[in-house]
């Protein structure tokens, strides 16, 4: 009774076999895991932590007692792992005679706690470095205005060095005309302690302007008395080029969404409306406003449904798991169809904490329908069964659902209607007298058997879905709502084959959103990253090339300069690979003999690779031109080429061939269909995992060593095809080695007629051959 009663999780393992006994406040921390979980031996209920459960087991039943402080144990109680800490007291529980029984385990769950604790340790350490590693300005300033500290991204901005800023003031640096400006957000920053903000301008050395937000916090000293101003400056060119990506980024995914033919909305963690998509406003005929689910469900869905959808919705959010709802929404002409409401969470890829519900309502109204009408059916069969003859004769031959009678006792089909001739091209005589298992597909027939004995024991099922042979060979996804009565199984079954194909495609583009805005914000990032780093190394690569010509030095200092130079020449190298990759480096696309340029790189490629790896180069003469900037085509080899080297440490053979492919429908490469050159750079060495090669793409990604690559290679390779409309593929496995593919598009007529033109012209313009 104390167990049962306590507000705090407890659960008895009783026997040597730990049959689970527990508190309804265990049974919410057992969350997915409840309540198959009563009843069951404690190895089998957590299997995940079988040994420290045996090992409690042990001790207790021995008379011991055990108390863990923060015990960290990855779970299942979600269907996936999950990392969580606990207090733990186990004791042993006496039988009448005074002999261990037992094992009471009381708990209390301390993830939040030590998740907390955990993050604010990591907010202490990095809070040291974070002044001068921050990508924003930073600076402390002395009441007077003196700057006190600076950080290089202030410097910067100000195009000043840190010792120059030192010996200046705010006052120094600022714009005249926003200087007053300035001076009164320091003056209220004192007075007030706390924070202002304004845009200005600053004054850099070379005359020029440089707009940025200051916003100006007092900062308390070592006593806690207002002390020195802390100073946060952001360039506003970044900001305002960020700004105008994520206006571009939604209107591409408002565009998606848009064209989804169902109900797309997203809400915040906490209910409130972010998005909803133009169908929302076609069926409702009322345009989307900012608002809250709650105000939702009482205004569009039905009274009786509204309660039950906001509970399963607050439910969803505690458990983080799927919200799915069956509701009435009503329409503009004030009629309520019926839908099927289904979200998953988005979670912070640090935290793991829910930001945001993405959802769809799918349109289930005459699905709904067919499933009432089959319940009523049966409930009043005995009654009507002479005066709805007719009308059930007319249903079961014109129905466009797959209507069945089903043997409970030898699961055989009794009756079908000629609705599974269109759907699966069986005639009604090759289905009847066969057992359902000869339709199922294998994949399925587990949980089709256990449904059907579910049914046998008198239950009804809805919405089971599972895979049906066609007379073809091929399968086609079947969703069942089925009621058992006197021995009969009477089944409605919708093909839902399209609506799960249209499903899969809305999960695809959200993902594919997703990651085009991960993308795009890398981009953006390492294309500003390389144009600083190319304004740092012009002068560099200038003087190295002024002290070589003049001479500078004597025999071991020219050496020296040559040595710079040619490390500046690899840092200028490095740029042009980030600026590919953040294609801030215009393609010049020209008709190009790929077959030409791949023999010509032959020497290079095998002067790259050492004399261990043997080179062959296969490209026919004849082959089309490809529409492609030569200079990127040449480094997309070349870098193919070095992960080849260095993939066989141990030599082998490194294989470049071109060849001319024509796309189909289906192509491994997802193009559209036509003609293009596929280029194959494969290689003998280590190949790849999944997980690596999953993420082979990915830019800065590399399984080299620190400073023996950086991870540009085959993302630059991917976003030249991309530029040029193609395509990357990469088929490896681990100790077979890898075969890149770059598949570049052919070269249009015009262009190669105008590339021939070009050449006759020359031929005749050269001495001796003009007429």
């Amino acid at each position: 009774m104390i167990l049962l009663r306590s507000p705090v999780p407890m659960v008895m393992l009783w026997g040597l076999d730990g049959i689970m006994l527990y508190n309804d406040a265990y049974s919410v921390f057992a969350a997915g895991r409840h309540p198959k979980l009563l009843g069951s031996e404690v190895r089998e209920g957590w299997p995940e932590v079988a040994d420290f459960n045996d090992n409690v087991m042990k001790i207790c039943l021995s008379g011991g007692t055990l108390s863990y402080k923060d015990q960290e144990l990855t779970l299942f109680r979600h269907g996936h792992p999950e990392q969580v800490w606990m207090d733990l007291d186990y004791s042993p529980v006496l039988d009448e005679v005074g002999r261990p029984a037992g094992v009471l385990c009381v708990l209390a769950e301390t993830t939040e706690r030590v998740g907390s604790e955990r993050a604010l340790k990591k907010s202490e350490e990095r809070l040291a470095t974070i002044f001068a590693n921050a990508t924003v300005g930073l600076s402390e300033v002395a009441p007077d205005g003196r700057f006190l500290r600076v950080n290089g991204e202030l410097c910067r901005i100000l195009g000043r060095g840190s010792d120059e800023l030192l010996s200046l003031g705010v006052a120094d640096v600022t714009y005249p005309e926003d200087l007053a400006p300035s001076l009164d957000a320091i003056e209220r920053a004192m007075g007030s302690g706390g924070t202002t903000s304004l845009d200005k301008r600053y004054q850099r050395p070379d005359g020029a302007t440089a707009w940025a937000n200051s916003r100006v916090t007092r900062l308390p000293d070592a006593d806690g008395r207002p002390g020195n101003l802390l100073v946060v400056t952001v360039d506003l060119t970044k900001r305002l080029a960020a700004e105008e990506g994520l206006r571009v980024s939604e209107a591409r995914f408002r565009l998606m969404a848009d064209a989804v033919p169902q109900i797309v909305w997203i809400t915040d963690a906490e209910g409130r409306t972010e998005f909803f998509n133009k169908q929302w406003s076609d069926y409702t005929g009322e345009p989307y406003e900012p608002t809250t689910a709650a105000k939702v469900a009482a205004t569009y869905v039905h009274p009786d449904d509204a309660p039950p959808t906001m509970i399963a919705f607050d439910a969803a959010r505690r458990s983080g798991g799927t919200f799915l709802v069956e509701h009435r929404i009503r329409s503009a002409a004030g009629k309520y169809r019926w839908f099927l409401v289904r979200a998953e969470p988005y979670r912070e890829p640090v935290s793991g904490e829910i930001v945001r519900w993405f959802g769809a309502s799918v349109d289930i109204h005459d699905r709904k329908l067919a499933e009432d009408a089959l319940r009523a059916l049966n409930a009043n069969l005995e009654r009507e069964v002479v005066e709805r003859s007719r009308e059930r004769g007319l249903i079961w031959q014109h129905s466009l659902d797959l209507l069945s009678v089903i043997d409970l006792h030898t699961a055989t089909f009794d009756a079908v209607n000629p609705a599974w001739t269109a759907a699966l091209g069986w005639p009604p005589n090759e289905i009847e007298r066969r057992p359902y298992a000869d339709f199922v597909h294998p994949e399925d027939m587990g949980a089709s058997s256990a449904s059907f004995a579910q049914v046998r024991q008198g239950s009804p099922v809805m919405r089971f879905e599972n895979r049906y042979r066609t007379k073809d060979g091929s399968w086609r996804w079947l969703s069942w709502a089925a009621v058992p009565e006197g021995g009969k199984l009477y089944s409605i079954t919708r093909d839902v084959t399209d609506e799960k194909a249209r499903r899969v495609g809305l999960e695809a583009a959200q993902e594919a959103l997703r990651q085009s805005q991960k993308m795009e914000a890398m981009g953006q990032l390492t294309g500003g990253v390389a144009h600083d780093f190319n304004n740092l190394l012009t002068p560099i690569v200038g003087s190295l090339d002024m002290l070589q010509r003049r001479g500078v030095g004597g025999e071991r200092e020219q050496r020296l300069i040559a040595g710079a130079m040619q490390s500046a020449e690899r840092a200028k190298t490095l740029v042009q690979r980030l600026l590919a990759f953040a294609r801030r480096q215009p393609l010049q696309s020209v008709p190009v003999d790929v077959a030409k340029l791949v023999t010509g790189m032959g020497d290079l490629v095998s002067s790259t690779t050492g004399p261990q790896i043997r080179v062959v180069v296969e490209a026919p003469e004849g082959l089309p031109s490809a529409l492609v900037d030569p200079n990127q085509l040449e480094m997309a080899l070349l870098n193919l080429s070095v992960n080849a080297r260095d993939a066989m440490p141990e030599g082998g053979t490194l294989r470049i061939s071109a060849t001319v492919e024509a796309v189909e429908p289906g192509h491994r490469a997802d193009l559209r269909p036509g003609c293009y050159i596929r280029l194959s750079v494969a290689d003998t060495g280590a190949g790849m995992d999944e997980a690596t090669l999953a993420r082979a793409v990915e830019p800065f990604f590399s399984t080299k060593g620190v400073g023996k690559g950086t991870g540009l290679g085959l993302s630059m390779v991917h976003g030249l095809a991309s530029q040029l409309s193609g395509a990357l593929t990469i088929q490896s496995k681990l100790g077979l080695g890898t075969n890149v593919e770059l598949w570049l598009p052919r070269s249009t007529a015009v262009a190669e007629i105008a590339e021939a033109a070009a050449t006759h012209l020359e031929r005749l313009t050269k001495p001796g051959l003009a007429r």
